[in-house]
């Protein structure tokens, strides 16, 4: 069983930036293979996903809508996940969930597949004026 809890999230005005951590635990397994993930949704609109790492490679994949400005990081002892988000839009704002996908890495043509996920945290509320 995984457990995954966000934080770092708030109210920025456009251009500022944040950085957003996903804090992971779990009884009785390692994090050496996962892949890792950051979804966000918006009011009214399907969740979508953002960015992923594979924690053992550290290969990174990253929706279009973000590429150049988020970066997605995990720490040396592959326990919390980041996302620093730079040069945030109006259109950024979202809750932002992290995920986990135990034992695989991430591949290009399902990361962004909500279904191959089998752990979610509770969300973290980014909010971003214009």
């Amino acid at each position: 069983q995984v457990q995954l809890v966000e934080s770092g999230g708030g109210s920025v005005q456009a251009g500022g930036s944040l950085r957003l951590s996903c804090a992971a635990s779990s009884s009785g397994y390692t994090f050496s293979t996962y892949c890792m993930g950051w979804f966000r949704q918006a009011p009214g609109k399907e969740r979508e996903g953002v960015a992923a790492i594979s924690t053992r490679s550290g290969n990174t994949h990253y929706a279009d809508f973000v590429t150049g400005r988020f970066t997605i990081s995990q720490d040396y002892a592959k326990t919390t996940l980041y996302l620093r988000m730079n040069s945030l839009k109006p259109e950024d704002t979202a809750m932002y969930y992290c995920a986990a996908q135990p034992g695989v890495y991430c591949y290009s043509a399902s990361w962004s597949r909500l279904s191959e996920y089998k752990a979610w945290g509770q969300g973290t509320q980014v909010t971003v004026s214009s």
